[in-house]
């Protein structure tokens, strides 16, 4: 449940450290630990994991997430992704960091609200949105509490569809159309870039703006947006770029656009970079936000036969007895398909077991040491994907 700016704040208190568990399992195995893309590490922890729309009250609750990240960090995962939206994520993880600040000092790590944290969201419908200079702010201002940090080294605007002025078809289907003949449609076409669609187009305009005070003022380092339809947060990008002062964000995230079941963000990724010059793109969610798992979230928007091939594509790792199954695929190809692109990837992680398993495959794919069964059972999957290729759901 998201905590209001205007509520009580929960609290997950922990012991000493030295009464916490840290036996062989929360150990790094010794290898390559990941590089920095720009100011990100290639490989970032997204701490939606730390919330109840995945986990339960007892895990949040428990050691699980302190030495979640504490294995993070000592693997060399160095950034983290959160949101107010995430319920208590922010809280959780900030008291994680607070705990482990001795050996793991605020200058060694990435708060990209970040720590990374979005803004703006705080529930699950539109009327839930709040862009306001002033509540951005103040959110903002919980944040760095709630972390105890005097900064913040990313805030995104969370979500921007669900505020910004709707423009062009909002329906499911292959979000590429936008980058043909139909960009005019989608308010892409040459001389539509700086255009103000309406009142939503002026919140994200203003939101920004104030994000940009907070960036002068030295809470913030680096300005962006997440959203899900990649034509909106080209067209949003462009609009922040083409209106005064001119400038283009400084970081946009695009979250299950780069998986087996949709690749999308690959043809978007030059229009960012080049059109919309912006400096730091990632994308996230290589597991579709838990579609491309054995137990898919109840919640997830996928309608009945694609969430009834992702169950086939669970059969079809489990008959090649791949160890990790469909998980380890999807992740594999996601580090993957993101390093061919030279962008970090934010990947959910929930209890020691996942950070082992994802260090290992990031190396794997790193080192070159994928073998030619994985490429197999990877090609099978995504066949069986065919039907669904480049499928987007509409959002919102």
């Amino acid at each position: 449940m998201v905590v209001r700016l205007d509520s009580v704040q929960p609290v997950f208190p922990l012991p000493p450290l030295d009464e916490i568990p840290d036996g062989e399992e929360d150990a790094p195995q010794p290898g390559l630990t990941p590089a920095e893309i720009g100011s990100l590490p290639e490989v970032v922890f997204g701490a939606a994991s730390f919330s109840h729309q995945y986990n339960s009250e007892d895990h949040i609750a428990s050691y699980a997430p302190l030495r979640t990240v504490r294995l993070a960090l000592r693997c060399g995962i160095r950034a983290f992704d959160t949101s107010a939206y995430y319920g208590p994520s922010e809280i959780v993880l900030g008291t994680a960091l607070k705990t482990l600040e001795l050996d793991f000092p605020r200058s060694s790590y990435k708060l990209v609200r970040k720590h990374m944290t979005k803004c703006g969201r705080y529930g699950s419908k539109q009327a839930d949105f709040d862009y306001s200079p002033l509540t951005i702010r103040a959110s903002v201002e919980r944040s760095l509490s709630r972390f105890t940090t005097t900064h913040l080294d990313t805030v995104y605007l969370h979500d921007v569809e669900f505020v910004c002025t709707r423009v062009g078809p909002n329906v499911p289907g292959d979000p590429m159309l936008a980058l043909t003949e139909k960009a005019a449609e989608y308010g892409l076409a040459e001389g539509q870039e700086g255009k103000i669609w309406g009142e939503g187009d002026q919140k994200i305009l203003d939101a920004v703006a104030e994000l940009r005070r907070m960036k002068i003022e030295g809470l913030i380092m680096s300005v962006g947006i997440t959203g899900y339809p990649l034509p909106t947060l080209l067209r949003v990008a462009l609009l922040v770029l083409h209106n005064p002062p001119y400038q283009p964000l400084d970081v946009l995230l695009s979250y299950s656009h780069l998986t087996l079941q949709n690749s999308a963000f690959a043809a978007f990724l030059p229009h960012f970079r080049d059109r919309a010059r912006i400096p730091q793109l990632l994308t996230a969610s290589p597991l579709n936000m838990g579609l491309l798992t054995p137990n898919p979230p109840p919640w997830h928007p996928a309608p009945p036969e694609l969430k009834e091939a992702a169950k086939s594509a669970n059969d079809i790792c489990k008959d090649a007895g791949w160890e990790g199954g469909l998980p380890n695929v999807a992740v594999g190809y996601g580090y993957e398909a993101a390093a061919a692109l030279n962008v970090p990837v934010v990947v959910g992680m929930s209890n020691l077991r996942e950070v082992h398993e994802n260090i290992r495959v990031w190396r794997e794919i790193k080192e070159g040491k994928q073998n030619e069964k994985r490429k197999e059972v990877e090609s099978k999957v995504a066949e069986r994907f065919a039907d669904f290729k480049g499928w987007s759901w509409a959002s919102p």
